[in-house]
């Protein structure tokens, strides 16, 4: 398997594993779409997964912000992550996860942050944002479900308030 930086060749071809991973529907696709639009884009953190000679998954971590009454800290954000039915359970989002946050840790961003699955996530580190002091109140969803990961030790002390998800996601 290679995990590789998506280019703009590979645009159609990620539409159709988001809109696969996702049961036939394009809301996810739409987003990664919104997403490379908007300013809070990172092509290098736009990663694809070749097995077989073709791409078998895809993730896309953008920008965000944790913003309190004294200040605004960029972060990252990882939504969504897609792998092709016929891939799944094979290691490939795995993969694309570990490099995705391996590149995060590299272009020096405190933390990655998420809504996910609260048993899959914390193999990679992710633990529920409360626990940092960080909210989420734009999505309801439940504590365990929000998701941070510290890319560097300590990077997250002191840094406490709302997690805004950028426009892109509001749909």
């Amino acid at each position: 398997m290679v995990i590789r930086t998506e280019t703009d060749a590979d645009y159609a071809i990620v539409r159709e594993v988001n809109y696969c991973a996702f049961g036939n529907r394009d809301d996810e696709a739409d987003l990664v779409e919104r997403i490379r639009r908007s300013a809070e884009f990172i092509p290098e953190l736009s990663l694809v997964a070749e097995r077989d000679g073709s791409i078998a998954g895809h993730v896309l971590i953008s920008k965000a912000l944790i913003q309190n009454e004294n200040m605004n800290t960029e972060v990252l954000v990882l939504a969504p992550i897609a792998v092709l039915p016929a891939y799944q359970r094979q290691g490939v989002g795995v993969e694309l996860i570990r490099e995705g946050l391996k590149r995060s840790r590299a272009l020096g961003y405190p933390a990655v942050l998420l809504i996910g699955h609260p048993t899959y996530y914390p193999k990679f580190g992710f633990i529920p944002a409360s626990r940092f002091g960080i909210e989420l109140k734009q999505f309801p969803v439940p504590d365990e479900v929000f998701m941070a990961n510290e890319l560097h030790d300590g990077a997250l002390t002191g840094i406490v308030g709302e997690l805004k998800y950028p426009e892109a996601f509001a749909g």
